[in-house]
């Protein structure tokens, strides 16, 4: 995959060179079309990813442990390096964890990045508990919000957080509902998401 073009993204006080594929659709295959699951979103830059991106730069997040899900590209991880973070990337997309950590070299960082799911996720829950847990647009599937909502309270302590930058996916609301008797939700306007919001999730006590 070496067809890539570099994107330089401010944030947090820093330029950060980021590389990605130049046509995503080049890289579907017949089995990634025929299952909607291996579709090659992680090959974009994403609005909520900004978003996400912004909201972990303003944030000093020195020794703090991060948990990136669904990183694709990597850019809120690196964000959350570049503030002190000690962050872990997953992905279910090999090929978004090999592009994450590309990334990471590229801009000097130190990222830890890995595949991981979510239905399976041994990997994430032998490293809790997570101080930070951050993810972007990924309820554009109602599966995706089923798959989390058990997950997401197994990952922080009542001191942890979790981020989602949403863009307003019709999947958004009615997890956010069922969410809501596990945790408190403050949801912040994003200019990058005019419909959407970076939702902060704490654990209710």
């Amino acid at each position: 995959m070496e067809d890539l073009v570099e994107e330089v993204v401010g944030i947090g006080g820093r330029d950060l060179c980021l590389l990605r594929p130049r046509d995503a659709e080049a890289l579907l295959t017949e089995d990634a079309f025929e299952h909607e699951e291996f579709l090659p979103y992680w090959a974009e830059l994403w609005p909520s990813a900004l978003a996400l991106a912004r909201a972990v730069g303003a944030r000093s997040l020195r020794g703090a442990r991060v948990l990136e899900l669904g990183c694709g590209l990597g850019l809120p991880s690196l964000v959350a390096a570049v503030a002190g973070g000690r962050v872990t990337a997953t992905d279910w997309a090999p090929d978004s964890i090999a592009m994450t950590l590309r990334n990471a070299e590229r801009n000097g960082l130190a990222v830890e990045a890995f595949v991981a799911s979510w239905t399976a996720p041994d990997a994430l829950l032998e490293r809790t508990p997570w101080d930070l847990v951050i993810a972007s647009d990924v309820l554009y599937e109602p599966r995706n919000g089923e798959a989390l909502l058990p997950l997401l309270p197994r990952l922080i302590d009542q001191r942890g957080e979790i981020w989602l930058a949403d863009p307003g996916r019709p999947a958004a609301g009615p997890f956010l509902a069922a969410a809501a008797e596990a945790f408190t939700i403050d949801s912040r306007a994003a200019p990058e998401i005019p419909q959407g919001a970076v939702h902060h999730l704490r654990r209710r006590i």
